[in-house]
């Protein structure tokens, strides 16, 4: 019932309802390891209420017609990507909440980068170079991608706690993409972008074991499975009902207000 809770119900469902995956993933994580669970599921309830700022700019608020970064420059879209932690951290502290989900406000992206803006920003460099030695341009008057303009500003995890959140956010966000998740998929999704926090640094300030991460890793999966299993698809009902013929069998719907035969006159008192 917290009214940024209730804000984001309505101003951001999307961003609502991939809170409540994040935290049942962070919260069954925890609990495997031996963190702080209820910390973890209370956490994620607000790690992204930043989000309630421009809303619409993120994938899970966005409606089919019109995705707004398509107006913007790589390097725009990034920064309002990124801003979401600092405005996340300004309604925490306006809001009064606990110093631990500012914290985990602050650090669940930690360090890294704000990949598919940057390689799209990569893209746009080369396709300006190409067109540039077509019209006898200078390579130098290309305007340079720079890597840390699309990195957040961290800091990165410094609690289990916190690191699991930041593993369970990123997740949970790919985990959407998958299309028809078998076992399989979701197993290589998660390992691939665990590994992927692991070689970009990112988890070197938390005290997370290797023990920890594996424990962590099925936790994901097997709660992902449980999550993205496909329904059965029952076959439709070809038997057809046949209506009753004999009256004798037919239930009267008027028998409560029929008198029976042998009733004995009314009296008129």
């Amino acid at each position: 019932n917290h009214p940024l809770l209730r804000r984001m119900t309505i101003e951001a469902p999307g961003t609502y309802h991939h809170s409540l995956v994040v935290a049942n993933l962070a919260e069954a994580a925890a609990e495997a390891i031996g963190a702080n669970a209820t910390l973890c599921r209370v956490c994620s309830y607000f790690h992204d209420v930043g989000k309630l700022v421009k809303p619409e700019y993120f994938t899970e608020n966005m409606n089919f017609e019109r995705n707004p970064h398509d107006d913007l420059a790589p390097t725009m879209s990034a920064l309002i990507i990124i801003a979401h932690v600092k405005e996340g951290i300004d309604l925490a502290l306006k809001h009064r909440l606990n110093r631990q989900i500012i914290d985990i406000i602050q650090e669940h992206h930690g360090t890294s980068l704000v990949y598919y803006f940057y390689k799209r920003a990569l893209q746009q460099q080369e396709d300006a170079r190409t067109g540039g030695k077509i019209m006898n341009l200078r390579e130098e008057d290309v305007p340079e991608v720079r890597e840390e303009t699309f990195r957040y500003s961290g800091p990165k995890p410094q609690t289990k706690e916190s690191a699991i959140i930041s593993l369970a956010d990123m997740i949970e966000s790919a985990s959407r993409s998958l299309e028809k998740p078998t076992p399989q998929k979701i197993e290589q999704l998660v390992n691939e972008l665990i590994s992927q926090r692991i070689a970009d640094g990112q988890l070197v300030e938390c005290d997370l074991t290797l023990a920890d991460l594996n424990l962590i890793a099925e936790r994901f999966r097997f709660t992902l499975m449980t999550m993205l299993h496909t329904r059965i698809a029952y076959p439709k009902q070809d038997t057809k009902i046949t209506p009753i013929r004999d009256t004798a069998l037919q239930p009267d719907v008027m028998a409560g207000t029929r008198k029976p035969e042998s009733a004995p006159p009314i009296s008129a008192a």
